[in-house]
């Protein structure tokens, strides 16, 4: 008998090639294969009379085929089958490219449905290559038939059947995890329900059961799993920080820090002083002044005799932390030095003597600071900047380097609370809701494609005043296949250059290039060597250009609208007014609305939170974050009253039940789960 940790090849029907496709996807097991969930659904209930289809729509029709199918030649590789079918409205021609095998397979007299996207006019109907299937067999047509994510050499047809195969395995092995009191309180049906329900739905109602269940377990189990970490990491006691007088630190900086960047100090610095790991996410907006928070951070941590460590994840970042922190901070008597991959070999290895004989309180770098060689004497704080762009595997590895040293997490994504709790779920959450004095907001303005000629001319004015430009261009892709930024940006870069602003200097930069050429294009930019820089959003989270006061950002629609925001964010940096420019001719409402949101606002967590609104969590759950398992299924933007319910049946059940005694297959499934995690519930 089968468990869900079963290897797919050994299940009935699917052996050795189907499982190499499916590899493919990553589904090697039993547990992969039945939660590898669609990503939408074609309603294919209700079929249409051929008088009914409309051009350019996809429908379900039912019609027999007059006449034997033709097959014809057309030139090598391509041959063409058709077939006349009629219903008692009217005649649909219908073409299939080389699928020669249906001459045989479709028989005249037999009456069949055909599914696809209906073309021709009112008098002559005709379809190319639907999906076809005798009348009454519905495996893909008479349903609600799912349509899930595949990969080359995997169709719907073999991920299909492949899912049928292995639900059949597992009908009498799917344990419930959750407890029948949790399940018949909040109405959620059965699990084997679910599953099949969710991948053959009998009906629409049956489908938004299955999900709700599905959605509810998830939420359930990611609650219970944060409460676990949370808790471990209450239970490890660390030596906790004596006060420092903060004075100094503060008496040194060029200026006042805000209310709310001191709020976020004093947050941290309690939390140093507990006697647990610190484990905090500073986020603000861009220009907010989370890095003189890190700062405050560092300084009371190497007061207190320990070292700290700041991992940016870029070369071009890292430097320019070294260069607005090394500074303030040595003339504080903290030393301090910059590691990253480019550094010297003999550099390095001096560096590596200091850090381990603590004669090198900060270090600031990038992954070098995590390589082999690099060891600390006693390591007491780790700061992250722009915590998306690490995996979690990374953040665990500097932390690894010490024992148990406090964290400090920078983001300037503003996130809303609720969507933190669960991105961050580890961690206590600051907010910088303050922008510093002086800081003008970015203009912004949402318009169409006829106002390039005006764009550059102003690009032009502000050139000659001695600014600098941003030109976003987003990854235009045909047919879901990868896009080519490269051919879209340099193309774009050269038209530029040479028929719009022959007299400035344009560069480009793109995310296919190795990081030393990013790098020097970057740096070539932040050094006023060149006027306009054409880019992907590999600049949205970049070095800092005081300098550069306009941001053009084409096709803005493609964009959500934290996205939009962060790019916004690296103009107005410096004492001159800037400007965002959002071309778009898109005619959509929503998209409308959503450019709209961002000339009205530069407060980015009411943009974050209109996001989510408009949107849901895609933005946010773009990159795996946190290292806590993914949600399949839930929706954290559309499935916030779900989440509250599950929150609170699992805080109700670990009030009762904290060890999960009582729910073996909830705590055995907690374990499978976290144990990718960099925390593990052991």
């Amino acid at each position: 008998m089968a468990d869900l940790n079963t290897d797919v090849r050994y299940i009935k029907g699917i052996g050795e090639q189907r499982a190499k496709a499916l590899e493919k996807l990553g589904i090697t097991d039993l547990r992969g294969l039945i939660s590898w969930f669609p990503r939408r659904y074609d309603d294919r209930t209700q079929a249409k009379k051929i008088s009914e289809l409309i051009p350019g729509e996809s429908a379900c029709v039912a019609a027999m085929i007059a006449s034997p199918p033709t097959v014809s030649h057309i030139r090598k590789g391509m041959d063409l089958v058709k077939v006349r079918a009629v219903d008692d409205t009217g005649v649909l021609d219908v073409t299939f490219f080389n699928q020669t095998w249906l001459k045989n397979n479709l028989v005249q007299g037999e009456t069949y449905i055909f599914y696809g996207k209906a073309e021709g006019n009112l008098l002559r109907k005709t379809m190319a290559s639907p999906i076809v299937e005798a009348e009454g067999r519905r495996e893909f047509t008479g349903r609600i038939v799912p349509i899930y994510p595949l990969t080359a050499g995997v169709s719907q047809l073999i991920l299909s059947r492949s899912i049928r195969q292995g639900l059949d395995a597992c009908a009498d092995i799917l344990p419930d995890v959750l407890p029948d009191s949790v399940r018949q309180e909040h109405h959620l049906c059965r699990i084997e329900y679910a599953y099949e329900n969710i991948h053959f739905p009998e009906s629409p109602e049956a489908l938004d059961l299955a999900r709700r269940r599905l959605a509810f377990e998830e939420l359930f189990l990611f609650t219970i799993g944060l409460q676990r970490l949370r808790n471990r990491r209450e239970t490890v006691h660390v030596p906790p920080c004596h006060d420092v007088d903060m004075g100094a630190f503060y008496d040194s900086l060029p200026f006042t820090l805000t209310d709310a960047q001191r709020r976020c100090v004093e947050e941290a610095l309690a939390d140093m002083r507990s006697g647990a790991p610190m484990n905090r996410l500073c986020q603000g907006d861009v220009g907010s002044g989370k890095t003189m928070v890190a700062a405050a951070c560092v300084y009371f941590c190497v007061k207190n005799g320990r070292q700290a460590a700041l991992m940016a994840p870029t070369e071009i970042l890292a430097k320019q932390h070294y260069a607005g922190l090394a500074p303030l901070l040595e003339n504080l008597g903290i030393r301090c030095a910059l590691l990253t991959g480019s550094t010297p070999a003999k550099t390095k290895r001096s560096i590596a003597e200091q850090l381990t004989a603590g004669e090198i309180d900060f270090a600031i770098g990038t992954h070098a600071l995590i390589t082999e060689g690099i060891a600390y004497r006693d390591l007491g704080l780790v700061v992250t900047d722009e915590q998306h762009r690490f995996g979690v595997g990374q953040r665990a590895a500097l932390a690894a380097k010490g024992e148990h040293p406090h964290t400090l997490v920078m983001s300037a994504t503003p996130i809303p609370r609720t969507l933190a709790l669960i991105l961050y779920g580890d961690l206590e959450v600051s907010v910088i809701d303050q922008l510093p004095p002086g800081r003008q907001p970015v203009e912004t303005y949402a318009v169409p494609g006829s106002y390039h000629q005006r764009v550059y001319n102003f690009i032009r004015k502000l050139a000659a005043e001695g600014r600098q430009t941003y030109i976003v261009c987003p990854m235009v892709s045909e047919n879901d296949e990868l896009p080519d930024e490269r051919k879209a940006v340099t193309e774009y870069a050269k038209k530029l250059q040479a028929e719009v602003f022959p007299d400035l200097k344009v560069a480009f930069v793109h995310g296919k290039m190795k990081a030393k050429e990013k790098d020097a294009v970057m740096t070539a930019f932040a050094a006023h060597e060149t006027d306009i820089l054409v880019s992907t959003t590999v600049i949205e989270v970049g070095v800092d250009v005081p300098n550069a006061a306009v941001m053009v950002i084409e096709n803005a629609e493609r964009f959500g609208l934290s996205q939009l925001h962060q790019l916004r964010g690296r103009v107005g940096r410096g004492k001159h007014q800037s400007y965002c420019i959002l071309i778009s001719d898109n005619q959509n409402e929503e998209t409308r609305q959503r450019l709209k949101v961002m000339t009205k606002t530069t407060d980015g967590f009411k943009i974050a939170e209109e996001d989510l609104r408009l949107r849901g969590p895609g933005d946010f759950f773009g990159q795996r974050q946190h290292g806590l398992p993914g949600l399949k299924i839930a929706d954290i933007g559309c499935d916030t009253q779900l989440l509250q319910e599950a929150r609170q049946a699992a805080e109700t059940l670990l009030a009762q039940d904290p060890d999960l005694t009582s729910c073996p297959a909830a705590a055995e499934r907690l374990a499978e789960l976290f144990t990718q995690a960099a925390d593990t519930l052991n």
